[in-house]
């Protein structure tokens, strides 16, 4: 992977949208990961109760990493519960948690009532599905570690699609912070009643301009300036990237294989010095 820690968001980003797809095989192709997708692939379609999804540590890892559920993995008791859930339901617990990643999750696995019954591990396009959701999710993760407000910005274009109102931002953590960062709200306005946030949004942001893709970058753009400025980030100075040329042009294999600099340059030329 491509270390963005240090640079401007800005042209971390830039960075990022150059190399995305070499980053991505990096991830398939590295030990750890291939690993982890081949036992996926292999195992995956045996997989016909949630009673077995738990049964196999590294299946229900893969899947909860896929979802970005890392940090729940050892609730099992409380994820077969959801998976069981009907959610047709409205008191089911799936319905109950706020958290949209559970419900993501739901849904994406279709299991049948109380669990048994599964059409969809069988089924290649699924899989496909399923591994190139953990390989995102692995991607997207590393640019956070590194920069959180990149790692925002690349949840923010994910879910972008799916945002037609207030609400649909309120419900989703990430969000909410892009949201209040790039309008200039205060973080103290997630205190008000869920009516009176929603009221405050619609009135700051028409969200159907959301459609536009102009718009979205300009809504990114005024995030990252505030929340650059905001976090103290300095501009990136060129003697730093000249030593990344360097790396580039002396024939470091590594960076060559992923860093596709000119693309770089065009995108931001005034970051660069010859």
């Amino acid at each position: 992977m491509i270390s963005v820690a240090g640079l401007p968001t800005q042209l971390a980003l830039k960075l990022v949208d150059a190399t995305e797809e070499k980053q991505r095989d990096l991830i398939r192709n590295s030990a750890q990961h291939s690993r982890a997708i081949e036992h996926f692939l292999g195992n995956i379609k045996k997989v016909e109760t949630v009673d077995q999804l738990m049964e196999d540590p590294q299946l229900y890892a893969f899947v909860m990493r896929a979802f970005d559920l890392e940090d729940q993995i050892f609730g099992k008791a409380m994820m077969s519960k959801i998976l069981k859930s009907n959610i047709e339901e409205s008191d089911a617990l799936v319905n109950r948690l706020t958290d949209p990643r559970f419900k993501a999750l739901y849904k994406e696995m279709g299991f049948g009532t109380d669990g048994v019954g599964n059409i969809n591990t069988i089924l290649k396009s699924w899989q496909t599905r399923m591994v190139d959701r953990y390989v995102d999710r692995q991607f997207v993760n590393a640019q956070s570690e590194e920069n959180d407000t990149l790692g925002t910005v690349l949840e923010f274009r994910r879910k972008v699609d799916g945002i037609t109102r207030p609400i649909d931002v309120l419900k989703d953590r990430g969000l909410t912070e892009f949201f209040q960062t790039a309008l200039g709200l205060p973080k103290q306005l997630s205190g008000l009643d869920i009516d009176r946030q929603v009221a405050i949004l619609n009135k700051k942001f028409d969200f159907e301009k959301l459609s536009d893709p102009e718009e979205v970058d300009r809504l990114i753009s005024r995030y990252v300036a505030i929340s650059d400025a905001t976090k103290g980030v300095s501009q990136v100075q060129n003697g730093a990237i000249t030593l990344m040329q360097g790396a580039v042009n002396s024939g470091n294999s590594f960076l060559s294989a992923v860093f596709d600099l000119d693309a770089v340059q065009r995108a931001n030329p005034r970051y660069f010095s010859r």
